[in-house]
């Protein structure tokens, strides 16, 4: 399959390589802000339910949210049919989903011993955990040239001098020091290992074409079992606090709401890891670092209390990072990458026996009618059913009993609504959400 296709392939792999590249930019930008709003109901967990409790129901609403999106912009016959013709792609989402659900409990733990401000950056040193893998696994940045690979150790570097000094103002910082500051660093770096690794099945998808919002439904079964299984057997089993939870319905719908805001910002990661590649989407997606600490510190006051120099070492450390990650995101692929990242494809064709044109084709977004996308009556009934889920919870939530300020909380919120229509209406313009 090799040779002979090459020349075709670079004229097809080429075509609309820039407004590609900006669409994925687009999309990493606008997953940094959704993602960085996600873990705010979490702050729950200072009510005294356990992080295995707050992870579950947050699950929940992200099973919610997956299911609902894919329904809405393509439809099950769609999603179905693509699922089909990439059988051995389910396992991979499956096992995604239990790697995301890991860390996402994880998370949990950090963000009580070490607070959202702190733990947001510290495990976004996943970016790292990608880029080795995109490079052993996927011959990610084989062709870059000198300069783009400057740019990628340069950043790569940056990302984890910030983390140690994110690590270093959280144990010392007098001001706002947690009593089990280790444990929470601990937790954010096994949530980084998790995250990271869980990018593998992401490239092995879209090298094969399937398109996210298909990879994702699969990915709610092994999200959604695997936090069972957790909160079973490490949280209780029938004693776990996620039971009181589940009759604290007052509570649920902010749980509830964060999973949704996950699931909008992963759907951008997802097509930015898929029109950039691991190495660059991802780094860019962590940008969400930044608002993690604007959501932590202007919304939840969490640095009120700190000392200068912890305040110093947080925000130069969030800068730094930042910086590490735009420095990789800005490292535009060259032609040689891109035959690079097409021999890659060929390989995935030939091991699980797919149509190359039409893989070629997908990955490049290119996918205007080719499968079934008419709406079917249990389309409306799953998106109904959602919808009526959120209601029913939003007219029993009462706000949490902790300091939020409404003026920040405004403005943070207008950030989301408009990273959304730009991001979306970005893919709909180039891909039709493909």
């Amino acid at each position: 399959m090799g040779t002979s296709q090459t020349a075709p392939a670079q004229n097809v792999a080429f075509r609309g390589v820039t407004s590609l590249h900006v669409m994925g930019v687009l999309c990493g930008l606008a997953a940094g802000v959704w993602l960085g709003a996600a873990e705010a109901p979490t702050k729950l967990v200072n009510a005294g339910f356990s992080p295995f409790a707050i992870s579950l129901c947050m699950v929940a609403g992200v099973f919610t949210a997956r299911w609902t999106f894919p329904t809405l912009l393509k439809g099950t016959t769609y999603v179905f049919a693509d699922l089909m013709a990439k059988k051995h792609l389910i396992v991979w989402a499956i096992l995604a989903g239990g790697l995301w659900a890991v860390a996402n409990t994880l998370t949990v733990f950090a963000i009580r011993d070490v607070g959202l401000a702190t733990a947001f950056p510290l495990w976004n040193t996943n970016s790292l955990i990608g880029l080795l893998w995109g490079r052993v696994l996927f011959r990610e940045l084989e062709g870059a040239g000198f300069r783009n690979t400057i740019k990628v150790v340069f950043g790569a570097v940056l990302i984890v001098v910030s983390a140690i000094m994110l690590g270093f103002s959280t144990i010392h910082g007098s001001g706002v020091r947690a009593p089990h500051a280790v444990h929470g660093l601990i937790a954010a770096a096994g949530a980084s290992l998790m995250w990271g690794t869980m990018y593998v099945p992401y490239r092995k998808a879209y090298l094969s074409g399937m398109n996210p919002l298909s990879f994702v439904t699969a990915f709610t079964v092994g999200e959604l079992g695997m936090m069972f299984a957790l909160t079973w057997t490490l949280d209780g089993g029938a004693h776990s606090s996620v039971f009181q939870l589940v009759h604290s319905q007052h509570l649920l719908f902010w749980l509830f709401l964060g999973g949704f805001v996950w699931v909008v910002g992963d759907l951008f990661q997802q097509f930015a890891a898929k029109y950039l590649g691991i190495g660059r989407g991802i780094p860019l997606s962590n940008t969400n670092q930044l608002w993690g600490l604007a959501w932590g510190a202007l919304v939840f006051g969490e640095l009120a209390t700190a000392d200068r120099a912890h305040k110093i070492l947080v925000i130069s450390g969030s800068v730094i990072m930042i910086l590490g990650a735009l420095a990789i995101s800005t490292a535009v692929a060259s032609s040689r990458e891109h035959l690079s990242n097409n021999a890659a494809l060929e390989r995935e064709c030939d091991r699980y026996g797919l149509d190359y044109w039409e893989v070629l084709s997908a990955q490049s977004g290119d996918e205007f009618g080719a499968r079934d996308e008419r709406r079917r009556w249990w389309d409306v009934m799953i998106v109904l059913a959602a919808v009526g889920v959120f209601i029913w919870l939003g007219s029993r939530a009462i706000v949490p009993p902790i300091f939020i300020d409404i003026r920040w909380l405004a403005v943070l919120t207008a950030v989301l609504v408009l990273a959304l229509l730009g991001g979306g209406w970005a893919l709909w313009r180039n891909t039709r959400f493909s």
